[in-house]
């Protein structure tokens, strides 16, 4: 019968902690990177405001399953709140690739992505920055509502919508929890 390949949960409790952590890590650069390469091909054949358009779309359907996976995963209620949620977004895959912050302060969540691994590659291959903020707005503002719907999201700054305000960091969102009157 030849060799097998065991592919099942049994494959990964055969990894060490170390070993898990740094797969995940790696899973999370390599979904960053097939997320830029779809892009960019549809970029390269169709133009920028076509890449968007889908990039749009697909941000709207997968990162409300991202949230209901995650929250799961947390066990957050239904109710979960800035506490939930700024438990769950460093959890999402591409946030994960990257380097952010978040700070509460009273009823708003400040979330930072101080480093993002897209607009680093672009720069580095010489490419345009992404104009994220279309697509982002339904990545950030659909997960947080996934999460709680009584959360908000506000965009500080994302390109190409730049405030000097957070020049520490690649976009900066705003969460609010809308309190019961």
């Amino acid at each position: 019968m030849g060799n097998s390949i065991n592919t099942g949960r049994e494959l990964y409790e055969s990894f060490s902690k170390d070993q898990l952590i740094d797969l995940l890590m790696a899973d999370s650069r390599n979904v960053v990177a097939m997320d830029g390469v779809w892009f960019q091909s549809v970029e390269k054949e169709l133009g920028m405001d076509a890449a968007m358009h889908h990039d749009e779309e697909a941000w709207k359907r997968y990162t409300v399953t991202e949230a209901r996976r995650i929250k799961k995963f947390l066990g957050l209620d239904e109710k979960a709140g800035l506490e939930g949620l700024m438990k769950a977004l460093p959890l999402r895959m591409v946030d994960r690739a990257n380097v952010t912050s978040a700070e509460i302060i009273e009823n708003k969540l400040l979330y930072k992505v101080v480093t993002c691994r897209v607009q680093e590659a672009r720069s580095s291959k010489g490419m345009p920055l992404h104009p994220c903020k279309s697509a982002a707005v339904y990545e950030y503002g659909y997960f947080a509502r996934t999460i709680d719907e009584r959360i908000s999201c506000k965009c500080v700054s994302c390109y190409p919508d730049l405030d000097n305000c957070c020049s520490d960091c690649a976009c900066c969102w705003e969460f609010t929890l809308k309190v019961d009157a």
